[in-house]
């Protein structure tokens, strides 16, 4: 079917909007590759110090022009569940690409902190900022100018945003993406959620929030639900720079370290001497950060990503605005339902159907740009297959043609909801984003009176003290990107769902960030400009009445003009910025953009023209 026609209208205007800036990240990554093989550009003694660690065979192989290197670029650690099964991918990788006549060198690691491990502690004001410095670790490792290609091992929250920030610095090679994959369901998430509603109302112990928690994340492999880490993993697929349906198979199986050495024999036939596809630069244009959007849109995925695309995109010279996010949610209808915005884990959906069934429905409704560019060649339909093993080989069979779950899993024909659930707000406090495909109907719209907190403990201690039996929309300021590094605000979750479950009117407004698995109470958050940049959310006090409103887009404070103008701003609460790492990003939030704009202090603009 023909692309939609507002999808087509989207694409051509982000195209028209970064004309320039795209041209000259283009011209600079031709260049690049212009100059040749990095590696025969090298002097003796440089090649030497490439080659010095190798077996007798690589050496050889390195120190002439005919053999691929590629980089890993690994966010291997074993704290952290998702990225301990990389521990293994690199054995894999080197014995895929020697089986190959190539080779495969780890070039770098880049850290890989975890969100739910710092959620609500000090660290979760370095978490943002993780997503740069992890960019600027990749452009390290590749900055040896030593390889012909690249494969990127990342999965979570800020990992795989920051991989791809990276690596489009050194757009002009191919790429690919190579994901660990989910940890099996455990303690299914309803019952989590509810165990965790409980604690915060005082109803069970520290012991039972402890057992059902470890019950929850219980072995290696991505968490269950359907938060920014399985969004990444989404996106890297319906982009076109993971293997057709590798996403969300589970780690340390036969079908999964299969997958990697595919990854590694397919980056190969990507790379000099034999070039078969394109480079990163020209996979991720527009097109794919249109569907993208739309993949994130058609699941429910994280709001993080109305940031992290849009960071993305400037690396690649393309400039995304909100209102691209929501002009697309008009048009693409809701087809998944997974934990925050159902009941279903990640592993549910792929037994459903998964990727294979998500991309075919939207490509049969004319729902993304089918003319996009993967590295499987032009086109998505190779993305329509599933893999499996077909007498322990490797092989791509179609997909599923009718969902194995429509609890979970729906044609774009028969969507949970006609529009994709993520909501632009525009009003006197600026604009915000909201994500209400995780929020029964009649909590979307909440006008209440103010209650504005310093802090996370601050709103939690009144909670416990039982001063919030009210209808009330939560404030809270200064936690942008530029007054503390926009912490992730989930533990106010489960106290503001008790309050909503005993029948309150309850909001949050925020100029910080929720949790990608953030849901069931309407927050209005990304609020821009923020707070320490002089946006009005720092003039709200207590009592005021506000209107969150996604029916009507509208975001307001509705006070007098006159008051507001009298009114001085409060003041940036005192915050300690040392300890756990905090003082040495000061330059981070003193450079750092808008939510709007990325949230990066390192992306580059490219809106110069080249000499």
């Amino acid at each position: 079917m023909a692309t939609h026609d507002t999808i087509r209208r989207i694409t051509h205007r982000i195209a028209e909007r970064s004309a320039i800036s795209r041209r000259c990240y283009l011209e600079n990554m031709a260049k690049a590759a212009a100059s040749g093989r990095n590696r025969t550009k090298l002097a003796c003694a440089n090649l030497a110090h490439v080659a010095a660690a190798t077996d007798a065979a690589e050496k050889r192989a390195l120190l002439t022009a005919n053999v691929a290197n590629i980089a890993i670029v690994t966010a291997y650690n074993d704290m952290v569940s998702a990225h301990q099964p990389f521990e293994r991918f690199p054995a894999l990788i080197r014995d895929a690409a020697r089986r190959h006549g190539a080779v495969a060198q780890v070039a770098g690691g880049v850290p890989a902190m975890c969100d739910g491990i710092t959620q609500g502690a000090d660290g979760m004001e370095l978490s943002l900022f993780s997503r740069d410095t992890i960019a600027l670790a990749t452009v390290v490792a590749l900055s040896h100018n030593a390889f012909d290609a690249a494969l990127y091992l990342g999965v979570c929250d800020k990992i795989v945003p920051g991989l791809v920030m990276g690596a489009l610095g050194f757009g002009h090679l191919p790429a690919l993406f190579v994901p660990g994959g989910p940890m099996p369901s455990g303690l299914p998430n309803p019952e989590k959620s509810r165990i965790r509603q409980l604690y915060a109302e005082g109803k069970v112990d520290r012991e039972a929030l402890l057992d059902a928690e470890v019950r929850s994340y219980h072995s290696a492999g991505t968490c269950t639900f359907y938060g920014t880490a399985n969004s990444n993993q989404m996106l890297m697929e319906i982009m076109g720079l993971h293997l057709p349906g590798a996403s969300f198979v589970n780690p340390n199986t036969p079908l999964r370290d299969a997958l990697t050495a595919a990854a590694t024999t397919r980056v190969i036939a990507l790379s000099p001497p034999r070039n078969e596809a394109v480079s990163l630069c020209r996979i991720l244009d527009e097109r794919a950060f249109v569907n993208g959007i739309i993949g994130l849109l058609a699941t429910g995925g994280s709001t993080n990503h109305t940031m992290h695309l849009v960071a993305m995109a400037r690396c690649a010279g393309i400039i995304l605005s909100w209102d691209d996010f929501a002009d697309l949610s008009s048009v693409i209808p809701l087809l998944v339902r997974a934990y925050p915005n159902g009941n279903a884990d990640i592993n549910h959906f792929h037994a459903a159907g998964g990727m294979g069934y998500l991309i075919s429905t939207l490509l049969s409704a004319g729902l993304l740009n089918d003319d996009a560019e993967t590295i499987m060649g032009t086109g998505l339909e190779a993305y329509t297959e599933e893999p499996w093993l077909d007498d322990g080989e490797l092989a791509w069979r179609p997909a599923a043609s009718t969902s194995g779950d429509d609890t979970v899993l729906r044609p774009a024909a028969a969507p949970f909801q006609p529009t994709g659930g993520l909501s632009l707000l525009s009003g006197n406090l600026g604009r915000a984003v909201m994500k209400v495909s995780a929020i029964l109907p009649q909590h979307r719209v909440v006008k209440a009176p103010a209650r504005v907190f310093a802090s996370q403990s601050a709103l939690l201690k009144a909670h416990a003290s039982g001063a919030l039996e009210q209808d009330f929309i939560a404030v809270l300021p200064f936690q942008g990107p530029k007054a503390c590094g926009m912490p992730e605000l989930h533990k106010l979750t489960s106290a503001l769902g008790a309050l909503q479950d005993r029948g309150f009117r309850v909001a949050l407004l925020t100029d910080g960030r929720m949790s990608g698995a953030s849901g069931k109470v309407a927050a209005a958050i990304h609020v821009t400009p923020e707070a320490v940049d002089g946006g009005l959310i720092a003039k709200i006090r207590d009592g005021d009445l506000l209107v969150i409103d996604p029916e009507n887009a509208r975001l307001d404070v509705l006070v007098d003009d006159e008051i507001l103008a009298e009114r001085v701003a409060t003041a940036m609460p005192e915050t300690n910025c040392f300890g756990t790492g905090r003082e040495y990003f000061a330059h981070a939030r003193n450079t750092v953009g808008s939510a709007e704009t990325g949230a990066s202090y390192v992306a580059p603009v490219w809106l110069a023209t080249p000499d």
